[in-house]
């Protein structure tokens, strides 16, 4: 049943990859309604983690924030079918690059592209694909229906042949990888523990932050590319801001790394509140002694949320 379900979701999206960008949002924000209202677990964590964030808004302005997440969260799903299924050609058109995209083409340090979670996530990976020539590889969180896994990773990898590694096999095989020319496209920003991690404030909050990033781009010599990617009104496509490389990161202090990456990351989601992954548990992981922050009425079951971990 399992099975069934993934392939006709599949179809479901090989379908909708032929209707206009414009059309397909209005469908997106229409299930992002139906989610806000039908997914309560979701729906919570949502407005905690902006209640903990964002502490100064009255609880109405968090709650309306929270609703447009959820209207951008369901036509970034949707859209996935114009990721996996559109043509380069159609996708260079909806994909509005600024800042230096062939910088990783042309530097012969490795590079690491650190992306946040906003909800146009993929759009950045696709573009780091269409609009340059180094091969690309990232971690991933393997779907529980096999059908759906094997159809994102066929959609991720469809251009020059990147690879995505699961988490579950450590970062050796990312190492390699990374040392025969790969970019890493790293996604720094969400709770996968206290292994290898510290608890970084994220908006003030102890958040438990991967160290990693800083050691391996200090261990491998590599330079480090921010890249940030946001959906467009309407029909109008999506944007992705490759930004300067930072010549202060990595130092020879990761915590100091950590802190650097999470306030960069926090004034990103000041730029752009409603776009950002609300519906992740950032904040599952608590210090020693620490109670949850998200309360009994939040079930574990939806510990994470984004597929490309």
């Amino acid at each position: 049943m399992k099975k069934l379900g993934g392939r006709l979701l599949v179809a479901l999206l090989w379908l909708l990859h032929w209707l206009p960008l414009g059309l397909l949002a209005e469908l997106g924000y229409l299930l992002g309604s139906v989610l806000w209202r039908h997914a309560r677990g979701r729906r919570e964590v949502a407005l905690r983690n902006l209640e903990l964030c964002l502490p100064d808004l009255q609880p109405a302005v968090r709650e309306s924030l929270a609703r447009d997440h959820f209207r951008w969260l369901g036509r970034s799903l949707l859209e996935r079918a114009l990721l996996w299924y559109a043509s380069p050609t159609r996708l260079k058109r909806l994909i509005h690059v600024d800042g230096d995209v062939h910088y990783a083409e042309r530097t012969e340090r490795p590079v690491m592209w650190l992306v946040p979670h906003f909800v146009a996530l993929d759009v950045a990976g696709v573009a780091t694909q269409v609009h340059q020539q180094r091969r690309v590889g990232s971690i991933y969180q393997a779907q529980s229906n096999p059908v759906l896994d094997a159809a994102m990773r066929s959609g991720r990898l469809r251009f020059k042949g990147g690879e995505i590694f699961s988490r579950h096999d450590g970062a050796l095989p990312l190492v390699r990888a990374i040392k025969r020319g790969y970019v890493f496209f790293n996604l720094p920003d969400m709770d996968f523990g206290p292994r290898d991690a510290a608890f970084v404030p994220f908006f003030g909050v102890p958040a438990a932050t991967l160290l990693a990033p800083s050691r391996m781009a200090r261990s491998l010599n590599m330079v480090v590319q921010p890249i940030v990617a946001e959906a467009l009104p309407g029909g109008r496509g999506w944007r992705v801001r490759f930004l300067e490389p930072w010549s202060d990161w990595p130092t020879d202090d990761p915590l100091a790394d950590a802190h650097r990456m999470n306030t960069w990351i926090e004034g990103e989601i000041r730029r752009n509140p409603a776009q950002y992954l609300w519906v992740h548990k950032r904040f599952k992981t608590r210090p020693p002694g620490e109670r949850s922050v998200y309360g009994p009425q939040v079930p574990d079951d939806i510990d994470e949320t984004d597929d490309a971990g």
